[in-house]
């Protein structure tokens, strides 16, 4: 991946997340956190990967998110200079409960090595 595009990545990450802090009024998407952000070579797309606090609104505030690309791009245009915004696209980001899933695992596995 060229440098160009790992800048942006972190750069459209931390100006989301202060989108979201900042200008959006959606209670739905208070407290979603912005885990990363993968631009296409050509600028054309940029999904979005988020976590929640509550997993059981997960579906609802990706909806809500989506809802709210259209001003989230609009947003991201007025604050980084780039010649095309990309279209945004949010993605929950299982990466997290499935790290907590292996964890868990790796435990139960400690825990039946030291009763044997």
């Amino acid at each position: 991946m060229n440098v160009k595009i790992e800048r942006l990545n972190s750069q459209f990450e931390k100006e989301i997340s202060l989108i979201l802090q900042t200008e959006i009024k959606d209670e739905d998407i208070k407290f979603v956190t912005i885990t990363g952000c993968e631009i296409t070579s050509d600028l054309s797309f940029c999904k979005v990967y988020f976590t929640v606090l509550d997993d059981t609104k997960k579906e609802s505030t990706c909806e809500a998110l989506n809802g709210a690309a259209s001003f989230i791009r609009g947003q991201l245009s007025q604050r980084i200079e780039i010649r095309h915004t990309p279209e945004l696209k949010f993605i929950y980001d299982d990466s997290i409960s499935y790290g907590n899933h292996i964890e868990k695992l790796i435990e139960q596995v400690h825990e039946k090595e030291e009763t044997e």
